[in-house]
């Protein structure tokens, strides 16, 4: 997370940024934060300076509070799953390190968007993690959760792809909200490749997930951008399979409440 980055594109759509920082200069901000800190600390820190600048949340565009209590939906689920199957005996132990950090990635995401959010951050809602009988033993069998976590994932790096539209008036939270994507990019492909799938996805290919998860992978095998059919103009030079593995498509708000909804009890 490149704090000075961000920081530098609020001034820029906001000149007053730094003065609205009460008590704290730019060279003070910069100055304490080492390496270190920016590292373990940045999620806190950048959530700090908003609040600090802007009033708890208070001059958040609505659009903008809206789309990071959709991210917190998400993220609360994300959480409590890996916080739940962590704490149990089923995950293998040369697995439990990888969950472990996407556990912790999961809390950090939280945390930020809480702070961010202050007043207007949404309550954690209550989960069934078999998704009304669909997923009976997702904390029992391995297989399962990892098959639920892949779904999770795959969902996550979808979602926050189609919100970015709607984070263009507040750029710096865009930047962030990318740099979580990013992260749950990465998880995703990680947890793909343990199950033994490509940490791609290929056309609109289950991936090894049951018929009750099939709406993760919707539009996926879409294979025009920018209203160019590629199939047409890579016709014989390129399978429409690595077409389609080229281009991650997004997923509107409604799809994707849609795919968590048997979650959500």
């Amino acid at each position: 997370m490149n704090l000075q980055s961000i920081f530098a594109e609020l001034e820029q759509v906001d000149n007053e940024f730094f003065d609205r920082l009460e008590h704290v200069s730019r060279r003070g901000l910069f100055s304490s934060l080492t390496k270190k800190t920016v590292a373990v600390a940045a999620p806190s820190i950048l959530a700090s300076a908003l609040t600090s600048a802007y009033g708890q949340s208070s001059a958040l565009p609505d659009n903008v509070v809206d789309v990071l209590n959709f991210a917190l939906t998400l993220e609360y689920l994300e959480y409590r799953f890996y916080d739940i199957g962590n704490n149990l005996t089923m995950i293998p132990s040369q697995y439990k390190p990888a969950f472990e950090l996407i556990r912790r990635h999961e809390q950090i995401h939280v945390n930020l968007l809480k702070t961010v959010l202050g007043s207007k951050a949404i309550a954690e809602p209550k989960f069934d993690f078999s998704a009304k009988g669909n997923f009976p033993d997702t904390f029992t069998n391995f297989q399962t959760f990892a098959a639920v976590s892949q779904a999770f994932e795959d969902t996550g790096v979808r979602a926050y792809k189609g919100q970015a539209p709607n984070l263009m008036n507040a750029k710096p939270i865009l930047e962030t909200a990318l740099q979580i994507h990013a992260t749950e990019a990465t998880h995703a492909a990680r947890v793909r490749f343990l199950r033994g799938q490509k940490g791609w996805i290929s056309q609109s290919s289950p991936s090894g997930l049951p018929p009750a998860a099939a709406g993760v992978y919707m539009g996926e095998g879409n294979v025009t951008q920018k209203n160019i059919n590629l199939q047409g103009i890579l016709n014989g030079v390129v399978p429409i399979e690595g077409i389609t593995e080229a281009f991650d498509e997004p997923l509107t708000k409604e799809q994707v409440l849609e795919i968590v909804k048997p979650f959500l009890a």
